[in-house]
């Protein structure tokens, strides 16, 4: 039976139903209640900032060390890559001027990495040539050299890490210096069969000379120094320039950071001590001459630029001219 007012059409009013929220839909900060989530993340990031306070190290020098090392390691891990390559590829996955380009972007990519923490010298004979300036403590270079070989070294194991199976089919098993099947020259220098040692003193010299010029240019910010943030690109075009111009003689190591960690880890490898005797014993001219071609370099720099490049004083600038400050260099 229909009561009046749904007889005439209309329903009794009912009292709204409210759906009550779950108390952590709409917690407030201040409120102790937290989600779930919340309470999972809470001891992972706690954690995490307790090993990154841990692991943080606060010591500039070991900074610059490993800054050192990770840079040296891109430099050379792009660089012996790309000479692995050619070599064992027979021509058929690269030419000489791919090793040329490879290394001009590992000398980027490794300025980049280190720049901002030790000035990414990546080279020994240029961290000396600082020291010897006096732009960098003589106490610092025991770890900028030790994380420089240490990069280098741990690249050269990387390399052969990743193209043994081919090294091994490519020499059957018989790791040489020299010969049809040689595969030193993958991680170090050796110079042309022509090159006499003079000959060859000389080559690893002057293109470390044109190096130091060409660095000193890039960065003399007193004279015409390259615009910020392409440093590192020319830098890697620079060692490009000087790969394909001066590297067919010596395969211009002008690096001892470069040459000296692969060849000691090719002695340990399975070379054996042929790597040091080889070409007269040529393993220490990668490491003299680009160590006084650097000093050389900077000295013919200061000579025809750098002190030159003085203060005017403001009384003497007749011509109203800016005064040019005297660079750092």
């Amino acid at each position: 039976m229909l009561s009046e007012g749904e007889a005439d059409g209309c329903r009794p009013e009912q009292e709204p139903t409210l759906v009550q929220p779950h108390p952590s839909t709409f917690s407030h900060p201040s409120c102790p209640e937290r989600s779930s989530c919340d309470h999972r993340l809470e001891p992972e990031r706690t954690m995490l900032e307790k090993i990154q306070k841990m692991i943080v190290v606060r010591s500039p020098t070991i900074r610059e060390l490993l800054a050192e090392a990770l840079g040296m390691y891109i430099l050379m891990v792009f660089g012996l890559s790309s000479v692995a390559q050619v070599v064992l590829g027979k021509g058929e996955f690269g030419q000489y001027v791919s090793i040329n380009l490879a290394f001009g972007i590992g000398v980027t990519l490794g300025i980049h990495a280190a720049g901002g923490i030790s000035g990414a010298h990546l080279n020994a004979a240029i961290t000396i040539m600082h020291c010897v300036l006096g732009n960098l403590p003589w106490r610092k270079l025991p770890a900028y050299l030790l994380g420089q070989f240490l990069g280098s070294f741990l690249a050269a194991a990387t390399v052969f890490g990743t193209y043994y199976d081919i090294l091994y089919d490519y020499t059957k098993g018989n790791f040489t210096v020299t010969g049809p099947t040689a595969t030193a020259s993958i991680f170090s220098t050796y110079p042309h069969p022509c090159v006499s040692l003079l000959g060859g003193f000389f080559t690893e010299f002057m293109a470390t000379v044109m190096l130091l010029l060409g660095i000193l240019v890039i960065h003399d910010e007193k004279n015409n120094a390259a615009l910020k943030g392409t440093q590192a690109m020319l830098t890697g075009i620079l060692v490009l320039g000087i790969g394909l111009g001066m590297g067919m003689t010596t395969g211009y190591a002008i690096n001892p950071s470069r040459d000296l960690p692969p060849r000691i880890f090719t002695a340990i490898a399975g070379w054996g001590m042929d790597v040091f005797t080889a070409g007269n014993y040529w393993w220490w001219i990668p490491v003299v001459a680009p160590t006084l071609g650097s000093l050389v370099g900077s000295l013919v720099y200061k000579l025809f630029i750098d002190i030159h490049n003085q203060s005017v004083p403001e009384s003497g600038n007749e011509k109203g001219q800016p005064a040019i400050e005297t660079s750092t260099l």
